[in-house]
C-alpha cells in the first residue's frame, strides 16, 4: 500500500529563532495526534536549518526533506549543496524540479535527471515535481508537458528506482495565486501521471508510487482534495508555516 505523504516545503522562509519555534510546535501537535500508521508528515526547512530540523525528527514522528540538491557530485561549485553533504546528515528526501527553480533557476528537465541520480545514488528519496504554467493550461497543454517532464526526468530509471521516488505534481498557475486546481483536475492529471508509468513500468509499480498535489493546498480543500483515488497526499508551501494549519492538513486523510 502506497504512502499517504505530506510534504512542507518552508521555502525562503523563517529566521533561525522562528524556525526553531514552528518545528517545536509542529513536534508537539504530531505528538498530540493518532496519524494512520500510512501517513508519513515530512518538513523541508531552509539549508541552515535542516540539522536542527533533524535533530528534533529524531524523537518525532516527521521525516526531513531538502528543497534542492546540486547536480553535481562534488566540486568548485560555489554555494551548492551535494546529495553526499545531505546524506551525512540524515536527510531522507529532497526537492527537485520544483516550478520556482525551473523558472528562476531556467533548471531543465535534464538537470532534473541528474538531480534525481544524484540523490538516489546517496539513497535519498526525490520529491519530484511536474506541472503547467497557465498559458500552457489555457493551451490545453497540460498532458504535454507533464508527459515530457516526466519522461525526460524520470524515465531513465529501472524500475527499483522509480519505487524511491515521490512525485509532486504543481499546477504552476495556482501556486502562490489563491486559485486551486479543482479536486476533478487534479484527478485527472494525477491519474495521466500514474498512467505513464504504469505504460513504461507496469501497473504493480505505478500503484506503488505516491503522487502528490502541490498547488495552494490549504486545511479547507485538502479532504476533498485527498479523497481522489490518485492524491496521495501535498507538498505543502504556505500553509506549512503556521503548525495548525499544516497538521489540519495532515490529518485530512
Amino acid at each position: 500500500m502506497r504512502k499517504h505523504i505530506v510534504a512542507g516545503n518552508w521555502k525562503m522562509n523563517k529566521t533561525f529563532e522562528e524556525a526553531d519555534e514552528l518545528i517545536s510546535n509542529i513536534m508537539d501537535k504530531l505528538e498530540e495526534v493518532e496519524l494512520d500508521r500510512n501517513t508519513q508528515v515530512i518538513i523541508c526547512p531552509p539549508f541552515p536549518y535542516l540539522e536542527m530540523a533533524s535533530d528534533f525528527s529524531d524523537d518525532s514522528y516527521f521525516m526531513v526533506g531538502a528543497q534542492d540538491v546540486s547536480e553535481h557530485e562534488s566540486g568548485a561549485y560555489t554555494g551548492e549543496i551535494s546529495a553526499a553533504m545531505l546524506a551525512s546528515m540524515n536527510i531522507e528526501y529532497c526537492i527537485v524540479g520544483h516550478s520556482e527553480r525551473r523558472a528562476y533557476h531556467h533548471e531543465t528537465d535534464e538537470q532534473v535527471a541528474r538531480k534525481v541520480d544524484q540523490l538516489l545514488k546517496n539513497e535519498i528519496r526525490p520529491i519530484v515535481c511536474c506541472g503547467e504554467v497557465l498559458e500552457e493550461r489555457e493551451a490545453g497543454k497540460q498532458f504535454d508537458v507533464v508527459r515530457r517532464q516526466i519522461n525526460d526526468g524520470l524515465f531513465h530509471l529501472d524500475a527499483e528506482q522509480l519505487k524511491q521516488v515521490v512525485i509532486a505534481y504543481e499546477p504552476v498557475w495556482a501556486i502562490g495565486t489563491g486559485k486551486t486546481a479543482t479536486p476533478e483536475q487534479a484527478q485527472e492529471i494525477h491519474a495521466f501521471i500514474r498512467g505513464l508509468i504504469a505504460e513504461k513500468y507496469g501497473d504493480k509499480v505505478a500503484k506503488e508510487i505516491s503522487i502528490l498535489y502541490g498547488g495552494s493546498c490549504k486545511p479547507g480543500n485538502a479532504k476533498e482534495l485527498f479523497a481522489n483515488p490518485d492524491v496521495d497526499g501535498g507538498l505543502i508551501g504556505g500553509a506549512c508555516l503556521k503548525a495548525e494549519d499544516f497538521l489540519a492538513i495532515v490529518q485530512a486523510f
